[in-house]
């Protein structure tokens, strides 16, 4: 007789045996409740920690078949046999679970705050409902963390807060795709914000975002930088993480106040894209009188040491070329220090001095004069912003101290001649210069879907002067043949271009230059370098067509392209 049938409910009508229907169900669900804390935590309790995995489940299972045949097969045929049968089965499942905890928490090899008890199964509620927290969350493209590693929770769906990251994302994302290494939202027309992607130094516009969603979008990023998203006129900048199908990216924000709003920008790989060795930067390689590589590389070993001007235009390749070359001086047998507004990179054994315009106190020149008198062997200053700091590196111990003085400008010769200016002093100005170094970028041909093409003989006698031959020259694609139909190059998508590299103009100064530059004679500075035979920057810049590097059109671009309004050592950065 089954101890949970009672001689009221059984029945025997033609073999068919009626039970109350609720009886094994609530037997059942004892049971299957035991089974899963076996199975699902003690199990894994015991593998984890090294215990007696399969005794203990070997034990579990006779204590289980042992309640088994209590609960359904007690031979009592009373009403009262289930209320005695159901308690007894519950007390063995409970013994067994209650002996293995016993067991587990005297273990010295499970550590307390892994002891089997109430604490234990609390945490184990959280853990529960924290994974149906993440399953309402919302689904997000990105994963962001801060420079503190934490990762910015995604929001709940179907909420304002969503919609503010999906937008944010969609800006991060369309830059990614195009190729940019910046974009900055700014201010437009009728109540808009205008992404501006930076894709090989050429900007392009994105759509139009509404200014109340542009600041929202603005505001999110800040905070995720750890930005005070209630200030926006001051300059403010911080890093972030930012993760996409497994591919990392630095960003470094930076937001300030312009007229109309505010404006922030996203620049992408900061330190990797600053990052170059000297044979990469650009500098033509070739026999004399175009090794412009081997003239850099007897500029920085000039044991005369002196003063050295970096000329470049606002996103120019200019912080790059300085950071190559300070990188050039072997920072473990010399002194190598910089002085710079925003540090991009940090280079191996070098100290990097940042200087806060906003800070209260000493301005940018004198901070450079405190580090002439420390005597470092080398000084690179990333910006002569006035005329005090142009005329501390003039008054620098020309014997003892290299300075790398990097100025805005569009050639060499302006650069040496806003350095003068600047100084204020012809001769002291022309005491210590021992070089100058003028770059631009143009962009790269992509090596995918550049068209080959012969030049007509009057653009070759153009570009050469009659003084060479050239059978074919290359310009911009942007399709490939697939299956003998165009398509846009999946390599450049379409721009015809990919990636940029530098166009230098890399002249010594001597005797002879020094003399002409005391004296003001910038024009016979020029015939003199041009008698040199190095190659101007235009000149470069053909040479890179003829190669097949890059084109003809882009070659016009970059070296006749708009210069900005402000020029020379006195162009200084925005301090806002």
């Amino acid at each position: 007789m089954i101890g949970m049938w009672s001689n009221q409910t059984l029945l025997a009508m033609d073999g068919l045996i009626l039970v109350s229907f609720w009886k094994p169900l609530v037997l059942l669900a004892t049971l299957c409740g035991w089974a899963w804390i076996v199975s699902n935590v003690y199990d894994k309790h015991a593998a984890r920690f090294f215990l007696p995995r399969e005794n203990w489940n070997l034990a579990h299972l006779c204590v289980g078949l042992v309640a088994v045949v209590v609960g359904f097969g007690l031979p009592i045929a009373e009403p009262w046999a289930f209320f005695v049968s159901w308690p007894a089965m519950t007390l063995l499942l409970i013994g067994s679970l209650a002996a293995y905890a016993i067991a587990a928490n005297r273990d010295e090899r499970v550590p307390e705050n892994f002891k089997i008890g109430l604490r234990m199964l609390s945490e184990m509620q959280k853990k529960r409902e924290a994974k149906k927290a993440v399953k309402s969350l919302a689904v997000v493209k990105l994963a962001i963390r801060g420079m503190d590693k934490q990762l910015v929770q995604p929001p709940q769906a179907e909420t304002p807060e969503y919609e503010v990251r999906a937008a944010a994302e969609d800006v991060y994302i369309k830059a990614l795709l195009a190729r940019a290494s910046q974009v900055d939202l700014t201010p437009g027309k009728d109540q808009t914000y205008l992404p501006v992607w930076l894709v090989d130094g050429v900007k392009s516009q994105g759509e139009a975002i509404p200014a109340a969603m542009a600041v929202k979008i603005m505001d999110f990023w800040k905070s995720c930088a750890k930005l005070d998203v209630n200030d926006r006129r001051r300059k403010l900048t911080g890093d972030l993480v930012v993760e996409k199908d497994g591919a990392k990216h630095k960003v470094r924000l930076t937001s300030i106040g312009v007229t109309g709003g505010m404006r922030l920008t996203m620049l992408f790989d900061p330190d990797i894209a600053v990052k170059r060795a000297a044979t990469d930067l650009g500098l033509l390689n070739e026999k004399e009188p175009l090794n412009q590589l081997d003239t850099l590389r007897a500029i920085v070993a000039d044991e005369k040491r002196g003063v050295v001007v970096l000329a470049g235009l606002p996103d120019g390749g200019r912080t790059t070329t300085m950071y190559t070359i300070a990188a050039m001086h072997d920072a473990y047998t010399q002194s190598v220090q910089t002085v710079e507004f925003e540090p991009q990179l940090q280079l191996e054994g070098v100290r990097h001095q940042a200087f806060d315009a906003q800070a209260e106190g000493a301005d940018f020149g004198t901070m450079v004069r405190s580090m002439l008198r420390r005597d470092p062997d080398v000084l690179a200053v990333a910006e002569v912003p006035d005329a005090n700091t142009a005329k501390e590196i003039a008054k620098s111990d020309n014997d003892r101290t290299r300075v790398y003085a990097c100025v805005r400008s569009e050639s060499a010769v302006a650069a040496v001649e806003g350095y003068v200016r600047a100084v204020g002093d012809n001769a002291l100005a022309a005491k210590g210069l021992r070089g100058v170094v003028a770059g631009r970028l143009l962009r790269r041909l992509c090596p995918n879907c550049k068209v080959e093409y012969a030049p007509a003989p009057e653009l070759v006698k153009k570009l050469t002067g009659g003084e060479a031959k050239v059978e074919r020259l290359y310009k911009k694609g942007g399709q490939v043949l697939i299956k003998n139909k165009p398509e846009v190059c999946p390599t450049c998508g379409g721009g015809g271009y990919l990636g940029q590299e530098g166009i230098f103009e890399v002249f010594p100064i001597g005797d002879e230059e020094r003399e002409l530059i005391a004296a003001g004679n910038f024009p016979g500075l020029k015939a003199a370098f041009r008698k040199r035979g190095m190659p101007s920057i235009a000149q470069a810049a053909i040479r890179k067509a003829l190669m097949g590097i890059t084109s003809v059109e882009e070659v016009q671009r970059a070296t006749t392209g708009p210069a900005p309004a402000a020029q020379g050592a006195a162009a200084a950065p925005a301090k806002a």
